[in-house]
């Protein structure tokens, strides 16, 4: 009876977690679709919004790389499939990873200042 009940309590678990890793999946995929969408809305052509479109570039790469991981997490790991389906340009492509700028996250650029700042003594 208890091996049962320790069963029953190890499936729901798997499920709920499963169930997470889902959400999670589709909360990344609409965020990259997001990512995505602002950077075909800024054009190429003018040299004033270069940095505004590297930015771009930058944070749908990150989208990227999170959706992935994500993915793989979830035991899907054909990064083709991802590219085809979402129509990822390779300037994103070619820049999936963690961001590089602390600048585009000012709140966590904040964060890690307050934690390298010295600790004050009462």
């Amino acid at each position: 009876m208890t091996l049962d009940l320790l069963r029953s309590g190890y499936a729901t678990l798997e499920h709920e977690i499963a169930q997470e890793r889902a959400s999670a999946l589709g909360r990344l995929g609409r965020r990259l679709e997001a990512a995505l969408a602002a950077l075909a809305a800024c054009p190429r052509t003018a040299n004033s919004d270069r940095k505004i479109r590297d930015g771009l570039v930058e944070q749908a790469g990150y989208a990227l790389w999170l959706f992935v991981v994500q993915r793989e997490a979830c035991g899907l790991n054909k990064i083709s499939q991802v590219m085809r389906d979402y129509g990822v340009p390779n300037e994103v492509y070619v820049r999936m990873g963690p961001l590089a700028s602390p600048s585009i996250h000012p709140t966590k650029t904040a964060e890690l200042e307050a934690m390298s700042a010295p600790i004050s003594t009462l």
